[in-house]
C-alpha cells in the first residue's frame, strides 16, 4: 500500500468541525433554501416592524378611495372599503406567522411527548395512543380543523388551537417512530444498563437525537398551518374584521376579481411566498441535517 492511499492526519479544523457546522455548510450550499430562509426572514421583519414600516392605518376606511389601483400612494392599491392594501398585506403577515408558529407549538407540546411515551413504554399505552392518533389522522387535516373551529367560535386564537390539535398526530407518529429506531441503539442500551431511570433515557438520549427529524417537520408543518389559518380566515372562522388577515382578504376580494383583481393577487401572492419559502427552507433542512450527506 502507497502512502498515498493512507488517510492523512486529522487537522486541528477537522477536529473541531461540529455536526452543526457540517450541517449549517450543506445548508448553505443549497441555493433554494437560502431563498427560501431569504424570503422568510422578509416577511418575519415586516411583521415585527408593521408599526413602523406602513405608511396608513390598516383598518382606516376612505370612501373617496374606493377599490383605486396601485399608485405611487398606494403601493398595491385599496379594497372595496378604501382600506390600504399594502398595510393590511403586512399587518396580516403578523396573523398568519403567529398563526403558524403557536399552531405548530401546539402540536410539538402535545405530540412530542404522547410520541415518546407510546415508543419508548410500547405494550398498552403504545397500543391506546396509536389507535387514537390513528382516528385523528383517518380525518383529513383541514376539515378537522374547520370542525374544531367551528366547535370553539370564530377568533384568531380559537383557529390556532383547532390547527395545533389538527396537527399533533402527525407529530405523535413521527416522534413514536424516531423513538422507535433509536431505542435500540447501543448508546441507549448502555445507559440502561447503567441504571438510568426511563425518563432520564428519553430526555437525555433519545429525544435529542430525534430533534433533527421533528426540527424538519415542524418546517413544513408551519407552512400547512399558514394555509390551514388562511382557509379558516376565509371562511369567517379565522382573524375576525376588520382586523386584516390574508385568508380574509381573499374573501372580501371574491366578489371584484374582474372590478379589482389587485384585491386578489396581492394576499395570495404574499400567501404563495411565504409557504413556498417554508417548503424550501424545510426540504433544505432534512437534507442539511441529514447525516449520510456529504
Amino acid at each position: 500500500m502507497t502512502d498515498a492511499a493512507l488517510p492523512g492526519p486529522l487537522t486541528q479544523a477537522d477536529e473541531l468541525d461540529s455536526p452543526a457546522r457540517r450541517a449549517r455548510r450543506r445548508l448553505f450550499k443549497r441555493k433554494a433554501a437560502i431563498f427560501g430562509l431569504v424570503v422568510l426572514t422578509m416577511f418575519i421583519v415586516l411583521a415585527v416592524l408593521a408599526p413602523l414600516i406602513v405608511p396608513y392605518d390598516p383598518i382606516a376606511t376612505s370612501w373617496s378611495l374606493v377599490r383605486k389601483p396601485p399608485t405611487s400612494a398606494h403601493w398595491f392599491g385599496t379594497d372595496e372599503l378604501g382600506r390600504d392594501i399594502f398595510s393590511r398585506i403586512v399587518y396580516g403577515a403578523r396573523a398568519s406567522l403567529l398563526a403558524g408558529l403557536i399552531s405548530v407549538a401546539i402540536a410539538l407540546g402535545i405530540g412530542v411527548p404522547l410520541g415518546l411515551v407510546a415508543g419508548y413504554r410500547g405494550g398498552f399505552v403504545d397500543a391506546l395512543i396509536s389507535r387514537i392518533t390513528d382516528a385523528m389522522l383517518a380525518c383529513p387535516f383541514l376539515i378537522l380543523a374547520i370542525a374544531l373551529a367551528a366547535f370553539l367560535g370564530p377568533s384568531l386564537g380559537n383557529a390556532m388551537i383547532a390547527i395545533g390539535i389538527s396537527a399533533t398526530p402527525i407529530f405523535i407518529r413521527l416522534t413514536r417512530g424516531q423513538v422507535l429506531v433509536v431505542k435500540a441503539e447501543d448508546y441507549v442500551e448502555a445507559a440502561r444498563a447503567l441504571g438510568n431511570p426511563p425518563w432520564r433515557i428519553a430526555l437525555s438520549h433519545i429525544l435529542p437525537n430525534i430533534l433533527p427529524a421533528l426540527l424538519v417537520q415542524a418546517t413544513l408543518s408551519i407552512a400547512a398551518a399558514i394555509i390551514a389559518e388562511a382557509a379558516l380566515s376565509f371562511l369567517g372562522l379565522g382573524q375576525q374584521p376588520p382586523a386584516p388577515s390574508w385568508g380574509s382578504m381573499l374573501n372580501a376580494a371574491q366578489r371584484f376579481l374582474t372590478q379589482a383583481p389587485w384585491m386578489a393577487i396581492w394576499p395570495g401572492l404574499a400567501i404563495f411566498l411565504v409557504v413556498l419559502s417554508l417548503n424550501l427552507l424545510g426540504d433544505g433542512l432534512r437534507d442539511a441535517l441529514d447525516p449520510r450527506q456529504r
